[in-house]
């Protein structure tokens, strides 16, 4: 598998959600850059985030949001550690 612009921008955008809360959510305004409005509304259409516009994450959102944020904690430090 090939991480592809698209696959990483949505990687981002689920990375600013925070994991220790259901209660935050995100509101992507129309005046955002045209990448985070494409993020957010393929986010949506996969079932990940409740609007096209941000919104909360659903229950299998909040499951893929955890491992990217995992992912990028682990990538992170065994690149300082290594």
């Amino acid at each position: 598998m090939i991480l592809t612009p698209t696959l990483v921008e949505e990687i981002e955008m689920l990375c600013h959600y925070n994991l220790s809360t259901t209660q935050m959510g995100f509101k992507v305004h129309k005046t955002a850059d045209a990448t985070t409005i494409g993020a957010t509304r393929r986010l949506f259409e996969k079932g990940l985030i409740t609007q096209s516009d941000g919104g909360y994450l659903t229950p299998l959102g909040l499951e893929v949001a955890e491992h990217a944020q995992n992912m990028i904690t682990i990538m992170t430090s065994a690149q300082l550690n290594g």
